[in-house]
C-alpha cells in the first residue's frame, strides 16, 4: 500500500508492568484505594480501623500498627501529589506523637481501647511500623516526622535490637522491665522492611550516612539468617522461635488462623521475604556494600516454594493462608495481603532476572485480585475470602487499612532500590 506506515514487530510480548496502560491502571487503582481510606483520621490523632465501606470503626480501638500503616500510605499519597493525602497523613501522625505514645516508659502502646485506655505490652511489630511510618513521612516532609524517626530508631535500638544475636526481640511488658521469651519472624520481617526504608531516608533525605549504614547492615544480617533457616527447612520459613532462636515448629498448633502468629508456614510471609531479599541485595549494591550471593537464590527458592504450596492447590484460584511443614494446606482461606505480596514479588523477581515466568504469574494474580478481591461495590479489597473465594471475616473483619494493596500498585513501577518513599520522592519510575 503506497504511503502506508508500519512498525516492526519483534521479540516477545511486553509484560504487563512494561505497558503504559497497565501502569496507568495501577496509578488509578492507587488513587481509588487512597480515596476509600480518607475517613480514617481520628480526632486527636491516629487512624481508625475501617469497616467494609471505609467508615471508621472506633469500637475496635485505635491501633499503632494501623495508624503507622496509614501514615505510610498517605505520606506516599502526598509524595505522589494526590491532593488531600498530606492532611490525612498528618492527622494519623499526630496519633504516633500523641495518644499512642507512652510518656512514662517510652515507646508506643499496641493500641487504645474505645475509652482511650492503653493495651499492655510493647511489641516489636508495632515499633517497626512506627519506624516505617516516620521514614515515609520524613521523605514526604511532614511536620515532626524527622524527629519521630530519630525517636523511633532510638527506642528500637535500645529496646528491640539484640546486639548479640543481631536480631530483634519481640515483646516486652509495658514498662520495658520483662522481656517475653517468644521470638518471631513476623516482627523480624517488618523490622527488615523498616530498616531498609529508614536507611534510604537517612542517607538521601537527612544526610546521615552512618546511621543509614547501621540500619542497612541490620537488615542484611536478618535476611542472611532467614535465608539460612528457610534453606534448612525446604524453603518453608520457620515462623516461631524461643529466646535462644531455636525453631518452634509446633507453636500455635491450636490457633492455626491467628492473624499475626499462625501455626505452620505462612505462604504470604515467604513471598514477602523473597521480595525483601531482592530489596536488600539492591540496597547493598547501591551503597557499594557486599551483598550475599545467596540472596537471589533465596528469593527465587522462597517464591517457588510458596507458589507450589500455596497457589491454586484446592481447585480454586487463590493463595491458602498457611500450610503444615510438608506443604499441605492448614487454613485454606485467602487473605488479601498474600495476593498483594505475590504480585509485588513477581514484579521484583522479573525486574531482577528478566524471566518470563514471573511476568506470567504477575498477570494471573492480578486477574485474581481484580475478579475476586477488589470490591466494586464498596471499594478497596475484601480482606479475607473463604476457600471458594467468597468474602468472609473470621480473621480480618472489615478493611482495616491500605498498606498491602497500595504497595502492590507501586512496587511494580519502581526500582528495587531505593526504598519506595525515596523512589517516589525522586520520581524513580521505571
Amino acid at each position: 500500500m503506497t504511503g502506508a506506515v508500519t512498525g516492526a514487530v519483534t521479540g516477545a510480548a511486553v509484560p504487563w508492568f512494561g505497558q503504559a496502560t497497565h501502569r496507568a491502571w495501577l496509578d488509578d487503582h492507587c488513587r481509588d484505594l487512597l480515596a476509600f481510606g480518607a475517613q480514617c483520621a481520628a480526632q486527636g490523632g491516629g487512624a481508625w480501623w475501617l469497616d467494609d465501606r471505609g467508615r471508621p470503626a472506633p469500637e475496635r480501638g485505635l491501633h499503632t500498627w494501623i495508624t503507622a500503616r496509614m501514615v505510610h500510605v498517605y505520606s506516599l499519597g502526598a509524595l505522589l501529589g494526590l491532593p488531600g493525602s498530606g492532611p490525612v497523613a498528618d492527622a494519623a501522625l499526630a496519633g504516633l506523637t500523641g495518644p499512642l505514645r507512652d510518656p512514662e516508659h517510652g515507646g508506643w502502646y499496641p493500641s487504645l481501647d474505645a475509652t482511650g485506655r492503653p493495651a499492655t505490652g510493647k511489641a516489636c511489630y508495632d515499633h517497626a511500623f512506627v519506624v516505617l511510618a516516620a521514614s515515609t513521612a520524613t521523605a514526604a516532609g511532614r511536620p515532626g516526622a524527622a524527629q519521630l524517626l530519630r525517636d523511633a530508631l532510638a527506642v528500637f535500638d535500645t529496646r528491640f535490637w539484640d546486639a548479640h544475636e543481631q536480631l530483634p526481640v519481640d515483646l516486652w511488658d509495658t514498662g520495658f522491665e520483662q522481656l517475653d521469651g517468644y521470638r518471631g519472624i513476623n516482627a523480624a520481617m517488618h523490622s527488615t522492611e523498616a530498616m531498609l526504608a529508614a536507611s534510604d531516608v537517612l542517607a538521601h533525605v537527612l544526610g546521615d550516612g552512618d546511621t543509614a549504614a547501621t540500619c542497612r547492615a541490620r537488615a542484611l544480617g536478618i535476611l542472611d539468617r532467614v535465608a539460612a533457616w528457610a534453606a534448612d527447612n525446604a524453603w518453608r520459613v520457620p515462623e516461631h522461635f524461643d529466646d535462644r532462636w531455636q525453631v518452634q515448629l509446633e507453636h500455635h498448633a491450636d490457633r492455626p488462623d491467628d492473624p499475626f502468629k499462625p501455626y505452620g508456614a505462612t505462604v504470604g510471609h515467604a513471598l514477602e521475604w523473597a521480595r525483601l531479599m531482592l530489596h536488600g541485595e539492591a540496597a547493598a549494591f547501591a551503597a557499594g556494600d557486599a551483598a550475599s550471593p545467596a540472596l537471589l537464590r533465596a528469593a527465587e527458592s522462597l517464591f517457588d516454594r510458596a507458589v507450589a504450596d500455596g497457589w491454586d492447590v484446592d481447585g480454586n484460584p487463590g493463595f491458602v493462608y498457611t500450610t503444615d511443614w510438608s506443604g499441605a494446606p492448614v487454613v485454606r482461606d485467602r487473605m488479601h495481603w498474600v495476593a498483594a505480596e505475590a504480585t509485588a514479588t513477581a514484579a521484583a523477581l522479573h525486574q531482577r532476572t528478566g524471566r518470563q515466568a514471573y511476568a506470567d504469574h504477575y498477570a494471573t494474580w492480578w486477574d485474581h485480585i481484580r475478579l475476586a478481591l477488589v470490591d466494586d461495590v464498596h471499594g478497596s479489597w475484601h480482606h479475607q475470602l473463604d476457600e471458594h473465594n467468597v468474602p468472609t471475616d473470621t480473621v480480618w473483619p472489615g478493611k482495616a487499612d491500605l498498606y498491602h494493596a497500595v504497595g502492590a500498585t507501586l512496587v511494580p513501577r519502581l526500582p528495587l532500590a531505593p526504598a519506595v518513599a525515596v523512589a517516589v520522592r525522586h520520581a524513580c519510575w521505571l
